[in-house]
């Protein structure tokens, strides 16, 4: 039951009380009178008129009862009505809960994913149902009622649809589905219409209400005239019988059987309200009555507390520093007085309660003591403080605002942005830091409501102009929002100071004529940015890039889309100036990772040029979206990656096969060999043949093998490398191949060689393969060999020049290919792998081999190698 209420029927009795206090005076006076003149005169019989009259008097009182009872009657009846009609409130009240219930707990399982909010979401719909068979059983005999009914169970449903859907695209399609589920605007339109479903049926339950307090009140008259009639009557009665005997007597009896009736009334409703306290105190403080109420609160009996002073349940230095008495002196000197506080119960805890203390006073206006109706706000409390810490997080400056137009809270944000403490400013009238334009939008005309005057305003950026404390003026958008308090509606406003924005706008103006066109024509998305690091320009293309509209990214930090590396490029430190720190960017494409606005990530390219400005140097940000090179670069390493492997694996098979058929053929060459020395000579000559083929075969196979294991042991059976001197690879080759140098009669020459970093033994195979072949491929004449080497680029170039047959340029490439031979086997031997091998070993000291050539006039082999 409202505390308004409550106070109203606490206020009737103490009038009934002085009612009481009136007649219980009035019949001494007149007791005194009666019996003086009882003394002075004999009684005589009454006479036929008297009793004529004092009969009609009966009668009437009779019919005075009768329709007395049928008002009290009537009354029970309202009572019953009205008790049932606050049940109506309470679950409507408890439906609008459940509805915010049940879309705070599926947000909250979206924001955390803990199923708890889940299963929270599920109770609440349960009880929710049972509530909403409770108000159609209620409003059984209300038939607007009934058709209004239908029409919330609908919303509260699709609000259940909805919370249920956003929970599943959590669970099916991720957190962003969800949000944007949430965010739809299908959810905020439906709040608005849950909201205004349940003040219809609310309003109209009032309406209710407002009737049966209209019919209490007439009763009341009907009563008091009655009342008056019976009083009338009985002076009648007593006047035609015994008028000085019995009138005191009769109307001592009228006036306490009405001060027992509402006595009873009285009780009967104090006792009946559970879930607010309701205490009446003397005029020194101590507990004179106590009802249900007050003892579930407080854990404290009646019989416990019952004249001792209220203040046994103040904390001890409340109860030090007089803070009970001081409340019930200023409700005595200004008839009421509300105050919120900590409380002890009997147990030992504490609770929030507010309170209400009426002051009592008689006919004389004497204080006959206090009404106290107090109501638990623990849980208001708490979620009192949740909201607080919502609000003190805010990034903005958050103001809310009574509909009288009161600050009433704050947070830390609007005390830096207005210069104000937040006791200087709770209490004030919003317009003295937002002089024109917020305390209008509150204002309820002859066209609309305060209510619809807020609701005109919800969700608007509205732009005014603010005030601090020191006078200075500043630009301000605001958004408005409501929020329902146990006071009525507030008014909750977010101020972003946009001073940043408007000097961008400025800037945006001043360069409007000669840069906007190249800034909006530009393929790459542009970004102004001043030396603070805030955004003050951009153009189409970083809309699109980072996902925001533009008016979301003008004065914001550009690390709201460039997390790190773009705003510590343009910082001055100790060793250069904000100007050198930019200068030393120019021109360089810097990659970094940018942010959008749903928070995914991606890979940029920034290029930053200065730009001057009435406000000094801005910075010109360039930025390209390079996630298609990145994935490339990506697929490209991935190429490489397998390829390598796979020249790997087909180096380890090759390896492999190679090793295993040495075996094999081992013994057929041993075979081979063993039949042409017995067998030669004493067969026929095609067997001989024959045989020399197998031989021949087996032993050009042998060499092939030889050469694939030599090709596959470059890359998977090299030494480390090291410094070595070239000169003694050189030789080792020379060793190897003295042989056909002998044979052929070869010359080779060769001058200072260096000292590098490589394999010696790979190295040797080079330096063999290559004076092998220039031996090899040699005409009539007598191989002329010369080995020379000189250091160009960070390198040593080594050359091995020949003067034999010479090579076509077509076929310069070719030659370093696997099995690839410009010559017929029975002109030259050979198994086309000794130059694969040659190319495979300089590729892997880093370097290069070419050939310069022309047939008939020899070859130059030129490769590099890195330096020691």
């Amino acid at each position: 039951m409202p505390m308004r209420s409550l106070d109203a029927q606490i206020r009737g009795k103490a009038s009934a009380e002085r009612a009481a206090t009136e007649h219980e005076q009035a019949p001494s006076e007149v007791t005194g009178t009666t019996s003086s003149a009882m003394r002075c005169a004999p009684v005589t019989p009454l006479r036929s008129w008297e009793i004529f009259v004092f009969g009609a008097a009966a009668l009437s009182l009779l019919l005075i009862g009768a329709l007395a009872y049928r008002v009290v009657d009537a009354s029970a009846k309202d009572d019953a009505l009205v008790s049932q009609s606050h049940e109506v409130l309470e679950n409507l009240e408890r439906a609008h809960r459940a509805a915010v219930s049940i879309e705070s707990n599926s947000r909250a399982y979206v924001i955390t994913g803990e199923v708890a909010y889940d299963e929270a979401r599920r109770a609440v719909i349960e009880s929710m149902r049972g509530d909403l068979a409770a108000l159609q059983a209620l409003t059984v005999d209300n038939v607007a009622q009934q058709r209004r009914i239908p029409a919330i169970e609908r919303l509260l449903a699709e609000r259940v649809r909805l919370s249920s859907t956003a929970i599943a695209l959590y669970r099916s399609a991720g957190f962003a589905a969800a949000v944007d589920a949430t965010r739809a605007a299908r959810n905020f339109a439906l709040t608005r219409e849950l909201d205004a479903a349940l003040l219809t049926m609310r309003e109209e339950e009032l309406r209710f209400l407002a009737r049966l307090a209209a019919d209490s009140r007439r009763r009341v008259a009907q009563t008091r005239l009655l009342v008056i009639l019976a009083a009338l009557l009985a002076t009648l009665i007593a006047g035609a019988a015994c008028w000085r005997v019995y009138r005191d007597a009769t109307r001592r009896r009228v006036a306490e059987r009405a001060l027992r009736h509402s006595e009873a009334q009285y009780q009967s409703l104090v006792q009946g309200v559970e879930d607010h306290a309701i205490i009446m105190l003397d005029p020194a403080g101590l507990i004179v009555s106590w009802n249900a109420g007050a003892e579930r609160m407080t854990g404290s009996r009646a019989e416990d507390v019952v004249g001792k002073s209220v203040s046994m349940f103040s904390l001890p230095e409340d109860i030090r520093s007089g803070a009970t008495d001081d409340i019930l002196r200023l409700a005595a000197v200004n008839g009421y007085h509300h105050a919120q506080g900590i409380r002890i119960r009997a147990n030992g805890t504490v609770f929030h309660v507010s309170s209400t203390f009426t002051a009592v006073f008689d006919a004389k206006g004497a204080l006959r003591g206090f009404s106290v109706i107090s109501r638990n706000l623990t849980q208001s409390a708490e979620a009192d403080a949740k909201y607080r810490g919502l609000l003190e997080a805010a990034p903005d400056a958050m103001v809310v605002v009574d509909q009288s137009g009161k600050i009433v809270l704050l947070n830390v944000q609007a005390e830096k942005q207005f210069g104000y403490r937040r006791d200087e400013l709770v209490g004030q009238a919003v317009t003295n830091i937002i002089p024109v334009g917020f305390a209008e939008r509150l204002i309820a005309d002859g066209g609309r409501s305060a209510a619809e005057a807020l609701a005109q305003q919800i969700g608007a950026g509205i732009e005014l102009t603010a005030l601090r404390k020191d006078g200075s003026e500043f630009p301000i958008e605001m958004m408005l929002s409501p929020l329902e308090s146990p006071e009525g509606v507030l008014v909750t406003a977010a101020i972003r100071d946009i001073s940043v924005r408007r000097a961008a706008e400025n800037v945006l103006a001043h360069m409007e004529g000669r840069y906007r066109g190249l800034l909006e024509a530009a393929p790459d998305a542009m970004v102004v940015v001043d030396q603070a690091g805030e955004i003050v320009l951009l153009n189409l293309q970083a809309e699109k890039q980072f996902g925001y509209r533009r008016n979301e990214l003008l004065g914001q930090k550009v690390t709201n889309i460039i997390p790190e590396g773009f705003a510590e490029r343009l910082v001055a430190d100790g060793l250069r100036s904000a100007e050198e720190a930019l200068a030393q960017q120019i021109g360089m494409g810097i990659e970094l990772t940018a942010l959008r606005k749903d928070g995914s990530e991606f890979p940029i390219e920034l290029m930053l040029s200065p730009l001057s400005g009435a406000d000094g140097i801005l910075v010109t940000a360039a930025i390209r979206d390079i996630t298609a090179r990145k994935s490339a670069e990506a697929r490209l390493l991935q190429n490489v990656a397998e390829l390598n492997r796979s020249n790997e694996e087909l180096g380890q098979f090759a390896y492999i096969a190679s090793h295993d058929l040495q075996e094999p053929l081992r013994m057929v060459a041993s075979y081979t060999r063993l039949l042409s020395r017995r067998y030669k000579g004493q067969l026929d000559a095609q067997a001989d043949e024959f045989i020399d083929f197998a031989e021949d075969g087996a032993n050009r196979m042998q060499r092939l093998i030889q050469d694939l294991l030599a090709y596959s042991r470059i890359g998977t059976r090299g030494e480390e490398r090291r410094e070595l001197e070239s000169e003694v690879a050189l030789c080792h080759a020379l060793m190897n191949l003295r042989g056909a140098i002998e044979e052929s009669g070869a010359v080779v020459t060769y001058g200072p060689l260096p000292t590098i970093s490589g394999d010696e033994t790979q190295l040797i195979q080079l330096f063999q393969n290559l004076l092998g072949n220039a031996i090899k491929y040699q005409g009539s004449g007598v191989p002329l060999i010369h080995v020379a080497a000189v250091f160009e680029d960070g390198k040593w170039v080594f050359s091995v020049d020949d003067n034999g047959l010479g090579i076509d340029d077509q076929y310069f490439e070719k030659i370093f290919g696997m099995f690839q031979r410009l010559h017929r086997r029975d002109e030259f031997e050979g198994t086309g792998i000794g130059l694969a091998i040659c190319k495979k070993i300089v590729e892997r000291h880093g370097g290069l081999i070419s050939v310069e050539s022309r047939p008939g006039q020899g070859s130059t082999f030129r490769f590099d190698l890195a330096a020691a």
